[in-house]
C-alpha cells in the first residue's frame, strides 16, 4: 500500500508544537509501561487513569513484580477504575510473559494479540510506543479522526467499517517517527477532534477533512444503535459483627460481573438470605435494616441494589469456606479488590458504625 506522507507530516508538525509529552507513561516508555497505560486507558479518560497508573507502577515496577503479586492486591489497586476484567487480564498476561516469554513482550502483533486483554490495536501501541518499531493502531480516538476525515459511514465496530478504517490507518502510518505519529493521532482525537464540539479551526487536518467541509462532524463516528437497558434488582446483605466492627464479604466467581472481586453476599429475596454462617450467628442477627436503594449501571443493564444491614451480636461469628468469605474490618480497610458500589457502601458503613461500640 502507498503511504500518504502529507497526512503524517501535517500531524507530526502539529504534535511537535502542541502534542502531549508530559503524561506519566510517556516518560521513559517501555513495552511494560505502555501496555499498562493502554489497558487502563481503554474506555477510561486520561485524567481518571493518571493516579491509578502512578499507584500501580509504584507497586508493580515491572512485569515480574506484577506476575508474582496476588490477584487480590492487583484488583485492590484497580478498585474504582471499572471494567475489572482488564485487571484480571493484566495479571494473567504478566504471568504468561514471565513464564513463556522470559519476561519480554513479543515483538510482533500476532503474538501480542494472543495474550489476554491485548487486541490488535493495543499490540500496535506496544510495538510503536514501547519498542519504537512501525506498527498500526486503531483505538477510539483514531477511529474518530479517520471517520471524520473521510466521512466513513456506519458504526466503527462493524466488520466492514472496521476493515476500511484499518486500511486507512495502515495507509497513513509512516515508516519514520512512528512512535510520535502514534501519539500524535491519539492526542488529536483526545483533544481537538473530541466527540462533542471539536476544535476544527485548530486542527492540522482541517483542509482535508470531509466532515468539516460538509459541516457534519457531529455525525461521525456513527453511534451504535441504542436500546433501552434492562433493570435487575438485588439485595446486598451487610452482616455486621458489632463486637469487632467488621462486615462479611464474599468473593465473586472469577468470571462474570465483578469477577474475582469481594462483594456483599447477595440475594434476590430477603426470605432466602444467609451464606454459610453458624446457626448461632443467624439467631443473633437483628431485624434487617433496609437502606435506600442505589443504582449501578453496567454497559448492558442497570442494577438496582438495596443494601440490608444485619447486625450480629455474637462475639464468635464463624463462616465456612474461608477462601470464599472474608471478615472486612470497616475501620481498617483490607487491601482487597472491591466492586465500586461495595466500596461506597463500606465507607458509608464506617461512617454509620463508628469505631467505638454504641
Amino acid at each position: 500500500m502507498t503511504h500518504d506522507t502529507s497526512f503524517s507530516s501535517a500531524l507530526l508538525d502539529w504534535f511537535d508544537q502542541y502534542g502531549r509529552k508530559h503524561l506519566p507513561w510517556q516518560q521513559h516508555p517501555t513495552p511494560y509501561s505502555v501496555w499498562v497505560s493502554e489497558i487502563m486507558l481503554q474506555q477510561t479518560q486520561v485524567a481518571t487513569v493518571i493516579p491509578y497508573y502512578q499507584r500501580f507502577m509504584q507497586r508493580f515496577a515491572d512485569v515480574q513484580a506484577l506476575a508474582l503479586a496476588p490477584i487480590d492486591e492487583v484488583l485492590h489497586l484497580w478498585t474504582g477504575l471499572g471494567y475489572y476484567a482488564r485487571g484480571r487480564n493484566l495479571h494473567q498476561t504478566a504471568q504468561i510473559v514471565v513464564q513463556q516469554h522470559g519476561g519480554q513482550f513479543p515483538r510482533n502483533v500476532d503474538a501480542l494479540a494472543e495474550l489476554p486483554g491485548i487486541g490488535r490495536s493495543t499490540a500496535g501501541a506496544i510495538l510503536a510506543l514501547g519498542y519504537r518499531q512501525r506498527a498500526v493502531i486503531l483505538d477510539g480516538n483514531v477511529k474518530r479522526v479517520l471517520t471524520r476525515v473521510h466521512c466513513v459511514e456506519g458504526w466503527p465496530d462493524q466488520p466492514k467499517v472496521q476493515k476500511e478504517l484499518w486500511e486507512l490507518a495502515e495507509k497513513y502510518t509512516p515508516e519514520v517517527r512512528c512512535a510520535d505519529y502514534t501519539q500524535a493521532i491519539m492526542d488529536l482525537g483526545a483533544t481537538l477532534c473530541a466527540r462533542s464540539k471539536p476544535a476544527c479551526g485548530l486542527c492540522p487536518l482541517q483542509t482535508r477533512c470531509e466532515a468539516k467541509r460538509q459541516q457534519r462532524t457531529s455525525e461521525f463516528p456513527s453511534r451504535k444503535p441504542t436500546k433501552a437497558l434492562p433493570v435487575k434488582t438485588t439485595f446486598m446483605l451487610m452482616y455486621f459483627d458489632q463486637a469487632q466492627r467488621r462486615v462479611l464479604l464474599e468473593k465473586r466467581p472469577s468470571q462474570g460481573i465483578w469477577g474475582g472481586l469481594w462483594s456483599f453476599p447477595e440475594t434476590a429475596a430477603l426470605d432466602s438470605h444467609a451464606p454459610e454462617l453458624t446457626l448461632d450467628a443467624l439467631r443473633d442477627a437483628r431485624s434487617p435494616q433496609l437502606w435506600n436503594s442505589v443504582r449501578h449501571t453496567f454497559s448492558h443493564f442497570h442494577l438496582d441494589i438495596t443494601p440490608v444491614l444485619l447486625p450480629l451480636e455474637s462475639t464468635d461469628v464463624r463462616v465456612m469456606e474461608a477462601d470464599r468469605f472474608h471478615w472486612y474490618p470497616v475501620h481498617e480497610p483490607s487491601a482487597v479488590g472491591l466492586a465500586a458500589p461495595v466500596k461506597k457502601l463500606l465507607e458509608l458503613l464506617a461512617h454509620e458504625m463508628p469505631a467505638h461500640a454504641r
